[in-house]
């Protein structure tokens, strides 16, 4: 999924997302607008798990959600 694809489907993502990453709040998920980068960082942070790891998560993500 690329970033414009991400961030033009947001608003249908945003469920997804907060579904997989329970622990993204909604103030996350109003910060993060789409842009990508920021998923991945908010994922780190809250899970408290590495910049690897948290890109790992999101691709396996997309790869499942892909249109």
């Amino acid at each position: 999924m690329n970033k414009d694809i991400f961030e033009g489907n947001w608003k249908q993502l945003k469920g997804k997302v907060k579904e997989q990453w329970g622990k993204l709040t909604n103030d996350d998920l109003d910060v993060i607008e789409g842009k990508r980068d920021q998923v991945a960082g908010k994922i780190q942070e809250r899970y408290g798990i590495t910049k690897d790891e948290a890109e790992k998560q999101l691709k396996a993500w997309e790869d499942k959600h892909r249109h």
